[in-house]
């Protein structure tokens, strides 16, 4: 049916919003009837009639509303589907639909709102001042680094001297939690390496510590944090503790010499472990440096661009990082209902992150568009292929998981987002000084 036999209006609600309205001729409404009421006809089973041989009007009578119903929904289905592929329309979210059902010798009508993604005329993201970020690493970074894999060689020694635990040791200990009296089953260890110091424990835990004996154990209280999420039954409540010493340790770190070196394969000098511990941070530095500065422009250009947002991607993006936030803490050891029940609580929270994604993800893609940017297949070919290498699986094996777990699309987003980002930093002036630039 062409749209002179069929009377349709668009309106545009919001920039985020369309409302399509259209009527259906009676002629065309009652030829779907028929047609509905045929195939109801066939199969409807009433007493005292073959199937397929009950009269019209017992059928009408008995099947009338349901025959009715299947027409509107069949009505509205077909023509709200070729509205939305003729006028291009791309709804993200199902139509809300308002009709009033079948009139007899009149038009049908029926309206459907929709959300769609705003139409946007990005400006502002040519001509950038963003500033430059020294990724070059320093001698004092360096020292640090090395320190850190001189620790991983590191080796504990059990004190003999009889002397108090201090701070920076390694005790054994074994200790029993108790609430009210009564010993909790999830707060018990026997044999358990302490690092006195490192604020690994419950504030307060490790101050107790201190100052204790081998072979001495003794009783104290602390008080949990009232956020404690670890466990919700101590939060905010006081626990005592009965703790035993049963050993203290002390790190002693190996020399960095020619001997130390003997510990990697792939270096055969102080010097070159040096170089590759600079490299790692550079590198490190770089992407942080990233980071910022594609932070920098988006904050920026977030500024000078008003982006609409339509409520289904929010509502979309929140459930996303809630299910992150979930698995987050879930893998942490958190009871998964508990950290549903705290996620949901904090609904509201992601919301403020959410529409900041949706809207960069909308000014990202209309300034693709506006410059012609795109991603090839061969693209994301070269980048799975790429990834397969690094992870040492088959690309199609890869490829076929990625499609369907509905992955692929998502890896366009990515690097078409990726493609912008880097033609935005290619227009961009880089300057020196936070003062000159955006940073």
């Amino acid at each position: 049916m062409t749209e002179s036999q069929l009377a349709l209006r668009i309106e545009n609600l919001s920039p985020v919003k369309k409302k399509i309205t259209i009527q259906v001729p009676w002629d065309e409404a009652k030829k779907e009837l028929e047609e509905i009421t045929k195939k109801v006809a066939k199969t409807a089973q009433v007493k005292g009639f073959r199937t397929g041989r009950v009269p019209r009007p017992i059928l009408e009578k008995k099947f009338g509303a349901y025959i009715r119903e299947e027409t509107v929904n069949s009505l509205v289905n077909r023509y709200y589907w070729e509205a939305v592929d003729e006028h291009k329309i791309t709804p993200l979210s199902r139509p809300e639909i308002e009709e009033e059902g079948l009139k007899d010798n009149e038009p049908f009508s029926f309206s459907a709102t929709v959300e769609v993604e705003p139409i946007l005329d990005p400006t502002g993201y040519k001509g950038l001042k963003l500033v430059k970020k020294d990724v070059a690493a320093t001698e004092e970074e360096i020292n640090l680094r090395l320190k850190q894999v001189q620790e991983m060689y590191a080796t504990m020694e059990e004190i003999d001297e009889d002397r108090p635990v201090k701070k920076g040791d390694y005790v054994s200990i074994s200790f029993q939690g108790f609430l009210e009296g009564k010993p909790l089953d999830n707060m018990k260890a026997d044999d358990y390496l302490l690092h006195v110091g490192a604020g690994l424990f419950v504030p307060g835990f490790e101050d107790q510590i201190v100052g204790m004996k081998k072979g001495e154990e003794k009783d104290f209280t602390v008080t949990f944090p009232a956020d404690y999420l670890s466990n919700r039954q101590v939060a905010g409540k006081e626990v005592t503790f009965h703790v035993a010493i049963k050993g203290i340790k002390e790190k002693r770190l190996p020399p960095i010499d020619e001997e130390f070196i003997k510990n990697f394969d792939q270096y055969k000098s102080i010097e070159e472990l040096k170089k590759a511990i600079a490299e790692a941070i550079e590198s490190e530095k770089k992407g942080q440096a990233q980071k910022e500065t594609r932070e920098a422009i988006v904050n920026n250009l977030l500024a000078i661009n008003e982006v609409p947002v339509p409520e289904t991607l929010v509502e979309r993006q929140v459930l996303y990082m809630m299910m992150d936030s979930h698995r987050y803490w879930s893998l942490r050891g958190m009871n998964p209902r508990e950290a549903s029940e705290i996620i949901l609580s904090m609904k509201d929270m992601y919301r403020e992150e959410a529409e900041k994604i949706v809207k960069t993800f909308l000014l990202m893609k209309s300034i693709a568009a506006k410059e012609d940017i795109s991603v090839s297949e061969e693209e994301k070919d070269a980048f799975i292929k790429d990834l397969a290498q690094k992870r040492k699986v088959d690309y199609e094996t890869l490829r076929k998981q990625m499609e369907e777990d509905g992955m692929t699309e998502q890896l366009g987003l990515e690097l078409l987002t990726d493609k912008v980002f880097k033609f935005i930093e290619t227009h961009s002036e880089f300057v020196e000084s936070p003062q000159e630039g955006v940073s």
